[in-house]
């Protein structure tokens, strides 16, 4: 007889990416608390996200995903959520005017504290010590004390979440997300002296709205024009935090991740048999998973039968990271792996992780240019293989950073250190997030063009 999934079972199988807590009375305990706790999220709102999903990958519905590449305690503000989300807002009005299609709106917000490492240590200065790993589990200032994972941690990571997501919820509803309110911080970017090629696109969203005001339809004949349904998503790193949340479904009977409304697996935890896939098969949200250049045949085919064994429509997403120039060497392989097994995915490009460098001025950054040509290679190769490019995952924030480099406003090396305040990895500022979204509409609209059916 088949053994019965259980939350725990993951403690069974070997962990990468995790830290070994040394006071472990103290780590239980705080399980214990964060047991006690309500989830953030409720099991009906993870099958509703899972529904939208389910028509982006038939291309009736299209994912966009994005946010901090790591929450912070410390830049932890209202204005911080509020900007992040009107950025997101204003991405998604393009899209949907592109696409014709809903946009599915998921941030990497309440939950996306944890942040695997390329090494589990790093030396400054001749001082060895270990990575900082995320605020969920130890401190980014460099000392041997705020380096040591430290399990209360989980507990402000909580508490912030659950902060956010009231925040997020005001603003779904309260009339902060009204379209035409939205529309309008867009035409203030659309007036950029650079931002010609997108003048026509906003004046013409101005045009469709003036439309349905006239017709009558505005935001109190229609309330869904002044709401939006706005999800949660992190990646599913620190298993305790994830396992001390995990509830049963009242309605299904079914686990569900009541961390977030979808979970991911990163590319450096997605052993088929580690801790993290044994975690993430057993709840019922949507799942993501990354998939770099290592990712081979065989692994994704025991990944998508271990994670979707039902294959249930939009249960799945695989988020290709490859890097610009190598998105061709890769995806069209396992876009044949899926074809082949006849597996229900979503497909949604992360350009963000692929295409990190080092500057000469000796920060880590990511050129504008080389995130939009792994898009626009993303694009080409559905296109190529008759399959639907389903979502778009960014790395972003509604603050004016300088981490990136390129867009309208042409942030360079040296301009890096004006406003460098990611405690992990470079994030589109919110011009550049704008603009990328202007550049995918333009790859929507040419997959309009050509008769194609789209995601969103």
């Amino acid at each position: 007889m088949t053994k019965v999934w259980a939350k725990t079972d993951w403690r069974a199988k070997p962990r990468v990416q995790m830290p070994d807590y040394p006071d472990k009375a103290a780590l239980a305990a705080v399980e214990a608390q964060l047991a006690r706790q309500p989830p953030l999220v409720f099991a009906g709102e993870a099958r509703k996200l899972k529904q939208k999903l389910a028509l982006a990958g038939e291309g009736k519905a299209f994912l966009l995903q994005g946010g901090d590449c790591a929450e912070s305690f410390a830049e932890f503000s209202a204005d911080n959520i509020r900007d992040t989300f009107r950025v997101m807002l204003q991405m998604a009005v393009v899209l949907t005017y592109a696409a014709k299609v809903p946009v599915i709106k998921v941030g990497r917000m309440a939950g996306q504290f944890a942040k695997p490492r390329s090494a589990p240590n790093e030396v400054v200065g001749g001082v060895e010590l270990p990575s900082y790993k995320g605020d969920i589990i130890n401190g980014f200032d460099f000392t041997a004390e705020a380096r040591v994972p430290d399990p209360r941690r989980m507990l402000q990571a909580y508490t912030q979440s659950a902060a956010t997501l009231n925040l997020l919820r005001a603003f779904s509803s309260g009339g902060f997300a009204d379209i035409h309110r939205v529309h309008a911080w867009t035409l203030g970017f659309a007036e950029h002296d650079k931002a010609e090629r997108y003048r026509e696109t906003a004046n013409r969203i101005s045009d469709a709205l003036d439309f349905m005001n006239a017709a009558g339809i505005d935001s109190e004949t229609a309330p869904s024009l002044a709401t939006v349904d706005f999800y949660t998503s992190h990646e599913a790193l620190l298993l305790e935090y994830e396992e001390a949340l995990c509830r049963v479904d009242s309605i299904t009977g079914q686990p569900v991740a009541g961390s977030g409304h979808m979970i991911w697996i990163g590319d450096r935890t997605r052993q088929p048999d580690g801790a993290h896939v044994e975690f993430a098969r057993g709840v019922l949200n949507p799942i993501g998973l990354k998939c770099g250049p290592s990712t081979t045949v065989e692994d994704l085919k025991v990944l998508m039968a271990k994670l979707n064994p039902q294959n249930e429509a939009g249960r799945l997403t695989l988020i290709a990271r490859f890097g610009a120039g190598k998105v061709g060497d890769h995806l069209p392989r396992l876009i044949r792996t899926v074809q082949e097994e006849g597996a229900n995915v979503v497909w949604s490009c992360d350009p963000m992780h692929g295409n990190t460098i080092k500057a000469a001025s000796g920060y880590k950054t990511r050129p504008f240019e080389s995130v939009l040509r792994e898009v626009r290679e993303f694009f080409q190769i559905h296109k190529a293989e008759g399959t639907i490019p389903g979502g778009v995952h960014f790395e972003m924030t509604g603050k004016d950073v300088t981490e990136c480099t390129g867009g309208l406003r042409a942030v360079k090396d040296e301009d890096l250190s004006d406003r460098y305040h990611t405690a992990c990895d470079p994030r589109l500022n919110a011009s550049q997030a704008l603009e990328l979204a202007f550049l995918v509409s333009e790859e929507l609209q040419s997959m309009r063009a050509a008769g194609r059916r789209i995601a969103l």
